[in-house]
This record gives C-alpha cells, structure tokens and sequence, in this order.
C-alpha cells in the first residue's frame, strides 16, 4: 500500500456514509427482480440494474448477447452491462459481478425475492451472491467520483449475467470481442478475505446404450445399468487417490469428484438401454485440466471394456480451468488486503477457495485479478446457494469502502 493518504480515506468514508441508505435501497430492487439461472432469463434484470445505474448518473452500455450463442450456453436471453469512468490517464481497472443466481429452492423464513431486513441483515436470493456486489462497486465508484480526488485511471463496471452457467457468455465475451481491455481486475466475493486462486471444474456426460428387453428374457437385451453401475462403482474407488493430493494454496484441499445427477431406464419391467450421468471433477490449481480429463475419459473406457453389447460416449459440458495468480495479482491482492484489514479492524488474509467464478476469464487473458466483495467470512455463513440467503449491512458498507480505498490507492496520480 502507498503513503496513506488520510484525507482522501476520510472523504471516500464520508462519501459512503452519505449514500448508504441509497446503496441499501439499490440492491433491495436487484434482488426483488428474479434472475434464476436456470432458467436463465437474465435480459429483464439487466434492463432493471441499467435503469437503476442511469437514475445515479452513470453512463451504461448495454451488451446483448446474440441469441444462438445464449441459447448454446443454456440460457434464454443475456445483456451484459458495461460502466466506464476515466478519472485521468492510467490504469484501467474492471469491476466485475454477477446477476445471474440460482433457484431459490424450499426453506425460506420470507420471500426469496422480497429483500426483507431483519435486525441489519437483509435476505434474499442473490443478496450476497453476487449482486451485493453490484452494489458494492457502483456505489464504491461513485464515492470516488464525489471525493473529486486527482486520480490517473479509468473504472470500469463489468455487469454480467451467466457465471451461473459457466461464465462464457459474461466476462469471457466481454474480453474476446475487445470491449474492454483491462489492466486489472477485480472480481465479486466476500468481505474478510482477500482471494487469490480458486479450483477448476470439468463437467463430463457419460452416456451408456445396451439393448431394451423383456425383464422376463433379461438374457435377450443389453443392461446399460449394469454397465453404468460398473462405471460409477470404478468412479467411487478413484475418490480415495484424489483426497491423498493436497493443494499448496491456503483455503484449498484436495480434487472431488461427485456424480451430481443420473437418468435412464424404460419401465420396471424393461431392462433399461440407456443411462445418463454427470460428473463433477473439482480441480486444485495445481491440476492441469487436459490431463484431469483425459485420466476421467481412461477411466471410465477400462471400466466398461469387455461388456457385450455395450457403447459408451463420453461428452464434455463444462469446463472452468483454476483461477491462479498471475502477473502484479500479488501486489493487488496486499493493496486489498492492506485496506480491509483498515476498515475491518482485524487481520485479512489471502487464501484460495474452492468454488469456481468468472475471475478465471480476466487471469486466463493475462490480467492480474483478485476477488474481493461484500459478504461475510465464508459463504456458508451467507446462506450462499441455500435457503434464507442474507447479507449483513454492514459488511456492505465496509466492503464498499474498502473497494473505495483500494481504487484510490491503485490509481493514484
């Protein structure tokens, strides 16, 4: 971190004070506009959050992305939001969140799109994860721009709608068609901790075909479950190997591997020609991805050899490689820290975790990038992807004035 520069720190608080209740109000209509993924039906709460951006001064670029290319990502319809302030010459640092959530599924103690505030905690699907985040940038942006403060750089928010399905159509899309050109980035997360590399994920579809018969002749026909049971029985016995590898990044254990969801069969009386699983392959960023599966792809062609009447294919659905740290990421990664541990009155650390997110896309491009967000201190905490998820107020308001800080102090003129 450079000299601290106590004036501006205390303006940027002051700022933030200033627009919290409109900060709070913000992220109250984010979160009571569904954005479920899946479906994935994204276009109308990007219409919301531009309306909401526009109405505080911004200037916001709206992304469609072309239909065919949404629908082979699995999504009914994406518009990615860019938001850009140049302060001065320099640097060129990215913001990014998500909008896009997960289905609210059953347990909820209120309306998952309702935005209820109970004792300083607000609830709702997306509230932490991530347009929390949504808020934390645009308000931590518009703290700096009331401070007047002389800075050399240009901010830019990166507003995108399908990390939920992969990332490839959000920020990927951004950078591939050269609509933002970053020096850093910054990616949502959570507020005590400053992220610096998280897994990697493959997602592969094994598909098994036999031969239907009557479950009177099973002699006539070609179990698939038997074949699949054969597969999934020699999947299992590779998880022992897996937890034996250790990672080196703080926050990070060992590879997983789950079979997440498996269909197939005719009727109980038929012997079933076709089963259809998933698996999901948690890569340590020490792992390398071709090599994770092209070992999964060995595996499961020895487990079904020899089995009469059997054909087994393999497909690839996704793949996220492993977010690490990479070029001045390092430098980032203490400056955020330094400022956390600031405002939060305790010690920060930086430590991987074993999620994936679109932080991965600005690394792979060469862009130094840390996670850093509004949240608590782990995401089961948060209710992350569960019933009843919330976010302390709280942590909003010193996560935006981290964010705030740490801007300053990186586009320093």
């Amino acid at each position: 971190m450079t000299t601290p520069n106590t004036a501006l720190f205390a303006a940027l608080a002051d700022a933030v004070d200033a627009g919290f209740d409109a900060e709070t109000r913000f992220l109250a209509e984010l979160v009571k506009v569904p954005s479920d993924n899946p479906a994935g039906d994204c276009a109308p709460h990007a219409a919301r959050a531009a309306e909401l951006l526009e109405a505080m001064g911004f200037t916001v670029e709206r992304h469609p992305v072309p239909a065919d290319l949404v629908r082979a990502n699995g999504m009914i319809s994406a518009t990615n939001l860019i938001v850009r302030h140049r302060f001065g010459d320099g640097p060129t640092v990215a913001l990014n969140a998500h909008g896009d959530v997960v289905p609210p599924g059953e347990g909820w103690s209120s309306d998952p799109y309702g935005a209820e505030i109970r004792d300083g905690v607000m609830y709702g699907r997306g509230v932490a994860v991530s347009k929390s985040d949504f808020a934390t940038y645009a308000f931590a942006l518009k703290a700096l721009m009331a401070t007047g403060a002389p800075l050399a750089g240009t901010v830019e928010l990166h507003l995108t709608y399908d990390e939920e399905a992969g990332g490839e159509i959000g920020p990927k899309w951004l950078l591939d068609q050269g609509l933002s050109k970053p020096d850093y980035a910054v990616s949502a997360s959570f507020a005590y901790s400053v992220v610096t590399a998280h897994n990697g994920c493959l997602h592969l579809e094994v598909q098994v075909d036999g031969k239907s018969a009557h479950a009177a002749r099973p002699d006539t026909g070609f179990d698939a479950l038997e074949a699949a049971n054969g597969i999934l029985s020699a999947l299992y016995a590779h998880r022992p190997d897996l937890a034996k590898q250790r990672s080196a990044v703080t926050g990070i254990t060992s590879p997983s591997l789950t079979i997440g969801l498996i269909q197939g069969g005719i009727n109980t009386n038929v012997v079933p020609d076709r089963v259809t699983f998933r698996l999901d392959r948690r890569m340590i960023p020490e792992e390398n991805p071709a090599e994770v599966e092209a070992g999964l792809r060995a595996l499961i062609e020895q487990a079904a050899t020899g089995r009469e009447g059997i054909r087994v294919s393999v497909r690839r659905v996704l793949l996220a490689r492993p977010f690490r740290s990479v070029g001045d990421a390092p430098r980032l990664a203490a400056l955020f820290a330094g400022h956390a541990e600031a405002v939060l009155g305790q010690p920060v650390g930086q430590n991987g975790i074993p999620l994936y997110t679109d932080a991965r896309h600005y690394s792979e491009a060469g862009i130094p990038t840390v996670l850093y967000g509004a949240g608590p201190r782990d995401l089961l905490e948060a209710n992350g992807h569960r019933a009843d998820e919330k976010l302390k107020l709280e942590d909003l308001r010193k996560a935006t004035l981290v964010v705030a800080r740490a801007l300053a102090d990186l586009l320093v003129a």
